[in-house]
């Protein structure tokens, strides 16, 4: 009888522990899923920058590439440049809220910037000043929706490379249309790559660096002429403050 007992006991344990078995199964499958989903998560977070990890080298490596990046290390070098004549500046290229809200932070210099490409992914602050028309989406193809000398000056970066010349040769005039007292390039030399600045369905094209003959040749065909005043000066104020740029820029006069 006690035999019997102890016989049934063991069976007992034996079940419950197969038993047991089978409830922490399942349990621990799912540990080992959510486990594996927070490995993915600070993985994509760390490879994103959100957790520090490599922001700084993508950023490093698109201000190597990129003119419009570029633009706002050469804003001090422009305002000394060309003096007290620069009172309102038009950007046209993308991360035009940048480079204007690097004007607006010095609050010696009015600003306003025209992005050639859709801003999905814009910031709040971008937001807000699309919301106050300081920045405005337009295709640069047609004509701009500013009167005549709108602008003390004009500066474009990463947007002339992706047109066609049939493009530029109205594009450039349209620049010089609405500023006043010149329009300042900046663009990429031969064989530079370029920074991803969007898909490529939004532009048409890939971007196509040019030399500095053809610009200047093409500046002869609008009837633009290189402000050589500028340009001297410039290049004074960039050697007295150690500016070395990475592009190609060019000063021109607007029309008269």
């Amino acid at each position: 009888m006690t035999r019997k007992q102890a016989s049934s006991t063991r069976r007992g344990g034996l079940s419950g522990v197969l038993h047991s078995k089978s409830k922490s199964s399942p349990l621990l499958s799912i540990s080992l899923v959510l486990f594996v989903a927070i490995l993915l998560i600070l993985y994509a977070c760390i490879g994103s920058g959100i957790l520090g990890g490599r922001k700084d080298v993508i950023s490093m490596a698109e201000d190597d590439f990129s003119c419009t990046f570029e633009v706002p290390s050469a804003i001090p070098v422009l305002k000394n440049a060309y003096g007290g004549s620069m009172k309102n500046v038009l950007h046209v290229g993308p991360e035009s809220c940048s480079v204007v809200s690097k004007f607006l932070r010095e609050g010696e210099t009015e600003a306003w910037g025209v992005e050639p490409y859709d801003l999905d992914d814009a910031d709040r602050n971008c937001k807000a000043l699309v919301q106050k028309g300081i920045i405005r989406v337009a295709d640069i193809k047609f004509p701009l929706p500013y009167r005549v000398k709108s602008f003390s000056h004009v500066i474009v970066s990463d947007a002339l490379d992706y047109l066609s010349p049939k493009y530029i040769n109205k594009t450039l005039p349209e620049l010089a249309r609405v500023s006043s007292d010149g329009i300042i390039i900046f663009t990429g030399y031969p064989g530079q790559p370029r920074a991803k600045i969007a898909p490529l369905s939004k532009f048409g094209r890939p971007a196509k660096m040019r030399s500095s003959s053809w610009w200047k040749q093409l500046f002869t065909e609008t009837s633009l002429e290189e402000n050589e005043a500028a340009v001297k000066k410039f290049e004074q104020t960039a050697s007295k403050m150690s500016y070395k740029p990475t592009c190609q820029i060019f000063h021109l006069n607007s029309y008269h």
